[in-house]
């Protein structure tokens, strides 16, 4: 698809944002793994650390595709960053899918001042298997008790305020699951293992603990028993955002590649004069924009309320992220020996890039998604 004159011109913006404040700040902050709360305000003051918030609860009311758009520059920049920024979007989709109008206002009067949300699934049993949550919500009257371990949160120690997904009866596995709005000072949640990552260094991994945390019914988000279907539905929405991501960081390692292909010389020339390099540039190109423009069509069956979403959505996050592994791994070849040195940009990006393939679904489960679909639409007729 062609972008139009206002999505371009954001565009530009937030590249221009990326390559002035978050590539400075984010070398650094990978080291040390701390969060740079700072470049978050300017997030905030920018109105857009809540990308898919709409207007009407006060967020910038973009359309699917648009977000991407703002995605992938800010991925570009830095991965962990724009994972941040992605994971209050995530928090907030079962709210627009099921939440009530105080609930969506609640969360959005939290993230809109300035805080961070979280999306609260997997547990050290369930992660592709969501169906296994053993995290409990009994219900005591007025109220809902909850009980149980999240692990590999983002933005876990961050967040303000939680969706969290919970059993009320594990008989019943999936059927049993339901979600909740939790506010990150109920007593009993407590911050667990914070996670030392290989890559995305500046986004908070931890895991979350409820202890007897007593919330009111009317944070329940749906009927009992319609969680299973509402963390389904955020994550189908949300792969056009993770492949936005996986192309903003494929696009920033093809650009390094490029730029060193020009400088580096070799047997009295630049590199880039070779065939075998251009070979690989020309490869790199193709494949990002393939995965952009699927990412833009997966985008765009959100925005168009079609039954494709799950479809298209497994297919962008796995064929994108499946990309980026490989345009980083061909990049960092280009770089030869200096490429896996951490003076050099391409170390960090390999280690950024590997996660895609496993968050959001691992690309195996995307695959299994792409093929149960593809089964239901050429189903053979007796």
């Amino acid at each position: 698809m062609i972008l139009n004159e206002e999505q371009l011109e954001l565009k530009a913006m937030m590249r221009n944002f990326a390559d002035k404040e978050i590539r400075p700040v984010a070398a650094e902050c990978d080291k040390t793994g701390e969060f740079p709360m700072e470049l978050y305000k300017k997030v905030c003051d920018m109105g857009i650390n809540c990308l898919d918030m709409p207007a009407e609860y006060g967020g910038p009311g973009l359309s699917r595709v648009t977000s991407c758009v703002v995605r992938e520059e800010m991925s570009r920049g830095d991965a962990g960053f724009a994972l941040t920024i992605g994971a209050n979007s995530l928090g907030m989709k079962p709210l627009l899918l099921a939440g009530t109008q105080e609930q969506c206002q609640h969360f959005a009067d939290i993230v809109n001042g300035g805080g961070f949300s979280a999306f609260c699934l997997t547990e050290p049993d369930a992660g592709s298997d969501a169906a296994a949550t053993r995290t409990t919500a009994r219900r005591v009257g007025d109220e809902y008790i909850l009980n149980g371990r999240k692990c590999f949160i983002t933005n876990g120690a961050l967040a303000n305020i939680y969706t969290v997904i919970a059993t009320v009866d594990k008989e019943q596995g999936a059927k049993g699951l339901t979600m909740f709005l939790v506010d990150r000072d109920t007593p009993g949640i407590s911050i667990g293992k914070h996670e030392e990552k290989m890559g995305i260094r500046l986004s908070s991994t931890t895991d979350v603990i409820f202890d007897e945390v007593r919330i009111p019914v009317k944070n329940r988000v749906g009927e009992e028993g319609q969680g299973f279907y509402l963390a389904m539905q955020t994550l189908d929405q949300g792969r056009a955002s993770t492949a936005a991501s996986a192309v903003g960081i494929a696009q920033a390692a093809f650009e390094y590649a490029i730029e060193y292909s020009q400088i580096r010389k070799t047997f009295g020339k630049p590199i880039c004069k070779n065939q075998a390099i251009q070979f690989l540039l020309s490869d790199m190109a193709m494949k990002i924009e393939s995965a952009r423009q699927m990412g833009f069509l997966a985008a765009e069956q959100v925005d168009n309320h079609t039954p494709w979403i799950t479809k298209f959505g497994a297919m962008a996050k796995c064929y994108a992220t499946d990309v980026l592994q490989s345009v980083v791994s061909d990049a960092l070849q280009i770089y030869g020996g200096y490429g896996y040195m951490k003076d050099y940009p391409m170390e960090k990006l390999m280690r950024d890039a590997k996660i895609y393939q496993i968050f959001e679904g691992t690309n195996q489960i995307q695959r299994i998604v792409i093929g149960g679909q593809l089964l239901k639409e050429y189903k053979v007729k007796n």
